[in-house]
């Protein structure tokens, strides 16, 4: 099964069903249990769309995403650490699936469906990642402009960017998305995103 993931959170998926188990810290257990009362309130029943099940998780995610930096200083990890705040997006993953938060694993099963979503690719040459609460990949594209994708699960390729990336600048890849709407709480509003369903680095 695969899960959502909040990256930091953007990895969320096979790695939940890790053995290794830690205690939770306190802004951690704040932020789980922040997370799983949040889709609490939602009415399953009534979701019927991939995309609608990925929109609430990640508003829920969204409304208390200040917290992760509340965690990365109880781990004395830098917030700009991609690898480590990963490591955090998939501890929290691991500790909704552990206290058994009955909608997040309904959602994310919802999530992981079929859906009539268009998947699309763009050919470029890789750049940067960047954190803004969710992981960006960052790739400059055959126009040479920069192009923005959003990785918010588990996608074929992601292996290979969940350590030190700086060895793939320049290197040309091959990113597969999806646009999807989500709500951006900071700004009120909801917004089109292209997520990562693939990435293909090429030769």
């Amino acid at each position: 099964m695969k899960v959502l993931f909040l990256t930091a959170f953007a990895l969320m998926a096979g790695t939940f069903l890790a053995k290794a188990q830690t205690k939770a810290s306190t802004a951690e257990k704040k932020l789980t249990d922040s997370i799983c009362n949040c889709v609490a309130k939602v009415d399953v029943s009534k979701i019927k769309t991939a995309e609608e099940a990925n929109s609430i998780i990640m508003d829920c995610f969204g409304m208390y995403s200040s917290l992760l930096v509340d965690i990365a200083e109880e781990r004395k990890v830098n917030i700009d650490n991609e690898a480590a705040m990963s490591l955090i997006g998939a501890d929290v993953g691991k500790n909704l699936l552990k206290q058994n938060c009955s909608n997040f694993i309904k959602l994310s099963v919802k999530s992981d469906e079929a859906s009539d979503a268009v998947i699309s690719s763009t050919d470029g040459v890789f750049k940067r990642i960047d954190l803004k609460g969710f992981n960006y990949i960052i790739i400059t594209d055959l126009q040479g402009k920069e192009k923005s994708f959003l990785w918010l699960r588990q996608f074929e390729g992601a292996e290979n960017f969940t350590g030190n990336t700086i060895t793939l600048a320049g290197k040309k890849v091959k990113i597969k998305w999806q646009e999807m709407e989500v709500y951006l709480p900071a700004a009120k509003d909801y917004y089109k995103v292209k997520e990562i369903t693939a990435i293909e680095i090429l030769k």
